[in-house]
């Protein structure tokens, strides 16, 4: 089972990835809701994959990406992001990210996404 650490400043968009990740065979260990929480929630609970909103407070998730990229280089992010955020995006998969998903979500693309990592 992979351990997946669930980043977004939003409750009801964690409550929602989780229980689709959860219903799926994931184990949530964790959720954050801004870059800080997420870089200092990675180094604690070492989750298997990070969901990572793109839009936050404090620091965004492409600053987390890049913070958690160099405590971990093998780190497996998937960043999260609205439409029209596609410059955000790319940034983030140059920095190392291993896919993205698009808001709003469908569950199978979700699951497929998350599974092939």
């Amino acid at each position: 089972m992979k351990k997946v650490l669930v980043v977004d400043d939003a409750a009801f968009m964690r409550m929602v990835l989780k229980t689709m990740l959860e219903k799926n065979g994931f184990e949530v260990i964790g959720e954050a809701v801004n870059g800080q929480e997420a870089v200092s929630k990675y180094v604690t609970l070492r989750p298997d994959i990070v969901t990572m909103d793109i839009t936050m407070p404090e620091m965004d998730g492409v600053e987390a990406l890049t913070e958690i990229r160099k405590k971990d280089s093998s780190a497996k992010i998937i960043m999260i992001s609205a439409l029209g955020q596609e410059s955000w995006v790319k940034k983030a998969v140059i920095l190392g990210a291993k896919g993205f998903i698009v808001k709003p979500y469908k569950e199978q693309h979700v699951v497929e996404t998350l599974s092939k990592l």
